[in-house]
């Protein structure tokens, strides 16, 4: 029983949802951003900027935080990256997910 207690107390723990970013933050830091990928998210297909409205923050970040630290390899988004912090990549993704 007290291991079963242990087990689910840190299931609760893992469902704990991340601090969320600030969206407003977030958008000041888009504007780089929307260069590409458009001031509403929508992409250019045609340009190969695929559309980021619609997906949620979680898979922003981890998305940005990929492209950082080079597991996901694209020479311009790591550029693009490559000056954001965390926190950064949390106020990014937080307003990508406002985008419709």
């Amino acid at each position: 029983m007290k291991h079963t207690m242990f087990f689910l107390s840190l299931l609760g723990l893992a469902a704990q949802p991340a601090l969320a970013g600030d969206p407003v933050a977030g958008k000041a830091r888009f504007v780089v951003c929307a260069g590409c990928h458009g001031p509403d998210g929508l992409g250019n297909a045609a340009l190969g900027y695929p559309q980021l409205a619609g997906k949620d923050a979680a898979y922003i970040a981890e998305q940005l935080r990929a492209f950082k630290s080079g597991r996901r390899q694209s020479a311009t988004m790591q550029a693009m990256v490559s000056g954001l912090d965390e926190m950064d990549i949390d106020n990014v993704a937080a307003y990508v997910a406002t985008l419709k």
